[in-house]
């Protein structure tokens, strides 16, 4: 965690506000990144972390780290289905994107997610919807 576990946040400026000279200015940039692809998303903190909500549903979230900054998602498989290629260099798990902090950010890989997450989460409320 950027910061201590223990600091609950309120607001995406103090999580970000809240990071370590090395790792804000990755978290801001990130923030802007999905911001300008999902500009209709609610903005807020979910598990202590920033998130993005579309119809009530998380699309995106992420977090910084000592070395790497992640991108958070749930549900995972069909975002590494598509990304497969593009996501072979980095670390992942089964829910997160490690992207390191050695290395540039990825800005059109986290526009592209972000734009798909939003359609999954669209297509999951449209089910929803429609009782299925």
């Amino acid at each position: 965690m950027v910061t201590d576990d223990k600091q609950k946040f309120t607001t995406v400026d103090e999580y970000i506000d809240a990071a370590t000279y090395d790792v804000e200015p990755r978290l801001a940039e990130t923030r802007r990144i999905i911001r300008a692809a999902l500009p209709d998303a609610e903005e807020t903190i979910s598990y202590n972390i920033p998130a993005y909500k579309q119809d009530g549903v998380v699309v995106i979230q992420f977090a910084g780290y000592t070395e790497h900054t992640s991108l958070n998602l749930f549900p995972t498989a069909a975002t590494y289905a598509r990304f497969a290629d593009e996501l072979a260099p980095y670390r992942t798990s089964k829910s997160a994107i490690q992207l390191p902090l050695d290395q540039p950010l990825p800005a059109d890989l986290i526009d592209a997610i972000a734009r798909f997450r939003a359609e999954e989460a669209a297509a999951f409320v449209s089910r929803k919807q429609a009782g299925r």
